[in-house]
């Protein structure tokens, strides 16, 4: 597997703290070998966007997508409780075409 940051990743690698980049580092180099290994607690974040989150250590965290052969970066942040990655989330529903959504219908 290969690894593609974007801007906001890149930016954001840039203003972490030196600690958090080189467990960042770390923390990729394990994702290249293996999405399952136990320190990174990957898991999918969001479905829909098919979003991941991995952890760099207890209070940071990083989110990626997969897009065939590749991981593509994008964002590093602090997480304190119950916080969400806004600024991704955002990014990528501007670049997807909106749908239509209907709404629910419940059983009478």
């Amino acid at each position: 597997m290969k690894i593609r940051y974007n801007p906001i990743a890149t930016r954001a690698f840039a203003d972490a703290p030196s600690q958090i980049q080189k467990a960042f580092l770390k923390q990729v180099g394990f994702l290249v070998q293996n999405l399952q290994h136990p320190s990174l607690r990957a898991k999918k974040y969001d479905e829909r966007r098919d979003l991941w989150q991995a952890r760099v250590n207890r209070d940071w965290r990083f989110y990626f997508t997969i897009d065939d052969d590749t991981y593509v970066i994008l964002d590093i942040i602090p997480t304190p409780k119950n916080d969400k990655p806004h600024r991704i989330i955002e990014s990528m529903d501007q670049s997807r075409p909106r749908r239509k959504l209907r709404p629910k219908r419940f059983p009478h």
